[in-house]
């Protein structure tokens, strides 16, 4: 993304704005906007950040070429003046971010840019479209990931992918959270991840016969033979077949690192243990099964109950595309604006009659709270910058909507982590984000730090997200500040 101007990745009304902006007010003064999301996709009890990285090479290289001003002052909306300054425009401010691989939850800042408000305005639809995008994939993959208790996961979903884009960058959030590889090998070069595959039906079908064909895939592959096996008879001719070719190369002394069959269409359960009782009947135990067939969670799920012996998992379509929730809905909202007398940012709050949409207000970030002695979440607290805690304090955490809902944590029982990263000061990047394995290992650490509740596939247990007393009061008081002087 690096070596691509996006810079007019934008709605127009960002760009109307800002000549509004420029126009009527103060182009340089210094707002908030917080990114963050409302409700976890298929109601999951978390999500999993991803889509920074691409963030900021959008930012570092956020610029308007000639051609973007000559295109601009075709349209006949704006003002030579106005494109006068875009000619010049690079972003000043500063970002926060929760760094990639996260489990995060609803209504926490996942960004928070400082900046002067004609910038922070333009990046709002580039900034959303690259993290609601990696986001939702890396939060299906993940569960993905836990249906499979351990067995390695590989994504192939580019042939199924809404383009391009989606399928490079939906592998990429598919590898942080938790699959071994990709099928993707632009993916694999891009971010340096594992790329692995086996052979279509059309290997099989353009042999003579299925065993000349296996016999010549082992031959070019030993090391890496996965033999689909259901092109004609699974059980029949496919697994035999396959049989018979590891023994031919263990008695020519070929010892194979990676050797098994893949099974793509049929009764998984069924087909799998049969496959698995001629494998071991054959000397065979360690061979690898793999699975496809519009795989997801929940069948993976239903396969693992039913016995299955399925020790590998392809997934494409369900989880690339994350066909039950096809978007992440996140939003960007203002969150204060700084006053240039005081040097003070003075809180905004977006009011709605769905208690969900009234946005936090002001300057804020978030702590982690974990339970000292299992290193297990017990909640998230939104809190204003300059607040202080003292982990040898009490604390206590009440639900900012139903709020007779308290917790008192006794002091010395919890520790605290602070979320948010700073990612850019000034118009200069100050973060050096990890690799895609490091991440990947990362989010795998985060995943721990959730209790197995929270983990369930359906109505899982919900993870608190509060509020700090001083911003709930901040909250309240712009509340009926407004309904008093309605």
């Amino acid at each position: 993304m690096s070596t691509r101007n996006l810079t007019l990745l934008t709605d127009l009304y960002e760009l109307t704005m800002m000549q509004g902006y420029f126009r009527e007010k103060d182009a340089n003064e210094t707002v908030i906007f917080d990114a963050f999301y409302r409700s976890n996709p298929v109601q999951a009890g978390y999500s999993i950040c991803a889509g920074l990285q691409q963030v900021i090479e959008y930012i570092e290289n956020l610029h308007f070429e000639k051609e973007d001003i000559d295109y601009l002052r075709s349209t006949g909306l704006f003002g030579e003046d106005f494109l006068s300054y875009l000619a010049d425009f690079r972003f000043s401010g500063d970002i926060y971010a929760i760094p990639e691989g996260t489990v995060i939850f609803p209504r926490e800042p996942l960004i928070k840019v400082v900046a002067p408000i004609m910038e922070a305005q333009l990046i709002e639809t580039a900034l959303l479209n690259i993290v609601n995008h990696q986001s939702l994939i890396a939060t299906k993959a993940a569960r993905v990931v836990y249906a499979a208790q351990g067995d390695g996961v590989m994504e192939f979903g580019l042939r199924r992918a809404q383009g391009p884009d989606a399928g490079i960058y939906g592998a990429r959030a598919s590898m942080i959270a938790g699959c071994v590889g990709t099928s993707n090998v632009l993916a694999g070069k891009m971010f340096d991840v594992p790329v692995s595959g086996t052979h279509a039906h059309s290997w099989i079908m353009s042999f003579p016969d299925e065993l000349t064909a296996f016999r010549t895939y082992a031959k070019m592959y030993p090391d890496a033979c996965i033999l689909l096996v259901d092109t004609y008879d699974t059980l029949g001719s496919g697994v035999p077949h396959a049989i018979q070719v590891f023994k031919e190369m263990r008695e020519s002394g070929i010892q194979s690192k990676k050797y098994g069959i893949r099974l793509d269409s049929g009764d998984l359960a069924y087909l799998s243990k049969k496959a698995k009782q001629m494998l071991d009947d054959a000397g065979f135990t360690d061979a690898i099964i793999s699975a496809s067939n519009d795989l997801d969670e929940t069948l993976i799920t239903s396969l693992k109950l039913q016995g299955a012996a399925i020790n590998s998992w392809g997934v494409g379509t369900n989880m690339i595309t994350s066909k039950d929730c096809p978007s992440f809905g996140g939003v960007y909202k203002l969150a204060a604006i700084m006053d240039k007398q005081t040097g003070k940012f003075t809180p905004k709050i977006k009011l709605s009659e769905n208690a969900e949409k009234i946005t936090n207000p002001g300057n804020k970030t978030i702590y982690r709270i974990y339970n000292k002695e299992n290193k297990k979440i017990i909640a998230d607290l939104i809190c204003l910058v300059e607040e202080q805690y003292d982990t040898n304090r009490s604390l206590l955490l009440f639900d900012p909507i139903e709020t007779w809902k308290k917790t008192h944590l006794a002091p010395g029982c919890y520790t605290m982590r602070e979320l948010l990263v700073p990612v850019f000061k000034g118009g200069k990047c100050v973060y050096q984000s990890p690799s895609v394995m490091e991440m990947r290992d990362y989010c795998k650490q985060e995943m721990e730090t959730l209790w197995e509740e929270s983990k369930r596939l359906e109505f899982p247990h919900r993870v608190h997200v509060d509020l700090s007393n001083e911003l709930w009061n901040m909250k309240n008081q712009l509340l009926d500040s407004y309904h008093y002087n309605e």
